[in-house]
């Protein structure tokens, strides 16, 4: 109502609906933790394509196992990634971390803005043809990146003209360098004049040796890198080099972040290589030094494809890349609720698989909670199983399938960030009305798109906020509860067909 009414009339006023949109957040954001040629180190960074990727971070190699399990993802229908850089920082008598590449011309000290052996291939041309000749702190900086194919070639260059030695001048050289836009240069040291005209290559950056679960497991980059990434779905660490395969501890601690820090993801966990058969795998699964866990699923074997860099012939490679893009595929075609596996669930680019299974190797491992990769005619290769770690049959847990548990961290992510808005609002019924409303709009929403099960909103899911949920005590306390269920729809991981033989009456 206005404040005053100084006339007879007709007022209008807007009231506030007090109706409160909840959206749900991404449901396949994937984190791909490891080695990669070139770019950030310890910093999150998103990408959309494996050609952002390959601008970023560089191209494929075969000391980055990420490349191309970031390259799988991608083909498989991925379509948002974030990914995490790490080098080796401790050196000793047998192995080097990794460094950055130096050039210095006149005094003007540069530094490649990341590790590794790339920096050799830039170098720094200095001139004088400024646009001010009176100017005697002006001079011209090229930057080039070079590839040695047949003849250099010039893959990138940046020309910055008119900068200056000058600190307070607008053109100081180190600032314009560090808003560059493709070639990332760190300005290390800068001299009273301008250096003499002439060409510098870099030298002595090096990509260091193998990174270890050190520096996976580093309180401040590494896995927990992540920190500093607002949202993330799954999470892959593909092995630690061809030869090195992610620890045990690396595992585990990637899943005590994951819990410790509430982030609502799912590890994508490779087999060990040697598990070469299948009484192997059924054998070792017992000592896997991963303990079973909701937030964790493995998949099983290795997947078999080309290899661009040895002349597209097949090689081994961890499959959590593949299954992450085909996951992210699923929810786009179908949503969160429907499980990652089945006849739709093909891993595209996959000619093979590193060992066929059979019915009754899969009737093996199912029931210990590995998830089977299967080639079947037609079909080609598919997905074909979708439980976590905690999906062994004699574990018994409520979060058996991947689906279900995906689908209660959906869930919880989007109901935390929608109802923010409740925080010190007044702790009454108006407040837990206009909860239930807004979260009942957005599970409503859900239901139609077949998230839940059951044939009514009230079979499928029920929101209760009220003086039952919320008593006088936990007012007193500042405590509001909200009470959400919901009946997920699990796999028909067994489709029984039951055929009888009809027979005529005699009479």
């Amino acid at each position: 109502m206005p404040a005053t009414l100084p006339y007879p009339g007709v007022y209008i006023e807007e009231v506030p609906s007090g109706v409160r949109t909840i959206t749900g957040v991404a449901t396949s954001i994937t984190a791909f933790v490891g080695s990669s040629l070139r770019g950030p180190v310890n910093q999150p960074v998103r990408i959309g394509s494996f050609g952002d990727f390959e601008r970023v971070f560089g191209s494929l190699a075969r000391s980055s196992r990420m490349s191309y399990a970031v390259q799988q993802f991608f083909t498989n229908g991925g379509s948002d990634a974030l990914i995490v850089r790490v080098v080796r920082t401790e050196s000793d008598d047998q192995q080097e971390n990794a460094a950055p590449a130096t050039a210095q011309i006149g005094g003007l000290s540069l530094e490649a803005g990341n590790p590794g052996a790339w920096g050799n291939r830039l170098s720094v041309t200095i001139d004088a043809d400024v646009s001010d000749g009176d100017d005697d702190t002006l001079f011209n900086v090229t930057i080039e990146e070079l590839e040695a194919v047949g003849s250099e070639t010039v893959v990138a260059r940046e020309v910055h003209r008119n900068v200056s030695t000058d600190p307070t001048s607008r053109r100081f050289v180190q600032n314009v360098l560090t808003e560059r836009l493709a070639l990332p240069i760190n300005v290390t040291a800068v001299p009273d004049d301008p250096p003499s005209a002439g060409s510098q290559a870099f030298e002595n950056g090096r990509d260091g040796a193998t990174p270890t679960g050190e520096e996976y497991q580093s309180t401040e980059g590494g896995i927990r890198a992540l920190e500093q990434a607002d949202l993330f779905n799954l999470l892959c660490i593909p092995p630690f080099s061809a030869e090195q395969e992610v620890s045990g501890s690396t595992w585990t601690s990637a899943l005590s972040y994951i819990a410790s820090r509430n982030r609502r993801a799912m590890l994508l966990i490779d087999p060990p290589s040697d598990w070469s058969s299948v009484d192997t795998a059924v054998a070792d699964f017992a000592n896997f030094p991963v303990s079973p866990n909701e937030n964790a699923a493995i998949f099983f074997p290795y997947i078999r494809t080309a290899d661009p860099l040895d002349e597209n012939r097949l090689a081994d490679f961890p499959p959590s890349g593949a299954v992450a893009g085909v996951i992210a595929r699923t929810d786009a075609q179908r949503g969160v609720w429907k499980a990652p596996a089945g006849i739709e669930a093909t891993l595209r680019g996959i000619p093979e698989l590193a060992l066929k299974l059979s019915d009754f190797d899969n009737g093996r491992l199912n029931p210990l909670g590995v998830n089977c990769l299967r080639a079947f005619p037609v079909m080609g290769r598919v997905v074909w199983g979708a439980r976590t770690l905690r999906g062994a049959d004699r574990l018994a847990s409520e979060w058996k399938y991947l689906p279900v548990r995906r689908l209660a961290l959906f869930l919880e992510e989007s109901l935390y960030r929608g109802t923010q808005w409740a925080v010190f609002e007044p702790n009454d019924e108006p407040l837990w009305a206009q909860l239930r409303l807004a979260i009942g709009s957005f599970m409503q929403n859900l239901f139609r798109q077949g998230a839940f099960q059951g044939q009514t909103p009230r079979q499928a899911y029920f929101v209760k906020c009220d003086s039952e949920t919320t008593t006088q005590n936990d007012i007193n306390l500042g405590i509001v509860n909200v009470l959400v269920g919901f009946a997920p729809l699990k796999p028909a991981e067994f489709v029984v067909i039951r055929i009888q033989q009809k027979v005529e009456d005699p009479s």
